[in-house]
C-alpha cells in the first residue's frame, strides 16, 4: 500500500501500545515500516516543533508500506474502536475510507 508522510505518520498514531505478544510483535515490525529513513529525513526536511512534525511537502512521494493481513487487523481495530468512541477525526479520514471502507 502506498502512504504518504501523513498517512504514515497517523498510522504510527494509532497503533496499540498494548496487547498480547504476537500483537505487540506485529505492531513493532509495522512501526519500523512506517518509520523513515535517514536519507527520507533528509530529502523531507522533516523536523519537529512544539509537538508538530513538518516536511517538505514538495518532496513527499508516497512510498510502499507492505502491510499483511494481522497487521491490516489491527489497523482496522484502532480505527474501529476510534469511531466507536467518538475520537474519529478529519485527520483519520482517509485511512479510515483505505482500511475500513475498501478503498486500498
Amino acid at each position: 500500500m502506498k502512504l504518504t508522510v501523513f498517512g504514515r505518520l497517523m498510522l504510527l498514531n494509532i497503533l496499540p501500545n498494548e496487547g498480547n505478544f504476537l500483537t505487540l510483535k506485529i505492531v513493532n515490525q509495522l512501526q519500523q515500516d512506517l518509520s523513515f529513513s535517514e536519507e527520507e529525513l533528509k530529502r523531507l526536511d522533516i523536523k519537529q516543533v512544539d509537538g508538530n512534525v513538518t516536511w517538505n511537502r514538495l518532496a513527499d512521494e508516497p512510498k510502499e508500506v507492505t502491510i499483511g493481513e494481522k497487521a491490516t487487523d489491527i489497523i482496522v481495530s484502532a480505527l474501529k474502536k476510534l469511531n466507536d468512541t467518538n475520537k474519529l477525526t478529519l485527520q483519520h479520514y482517509e485511512l479510515y475510507e483505505k482500511f475500513i471502507e475498501g478503498g486500498k
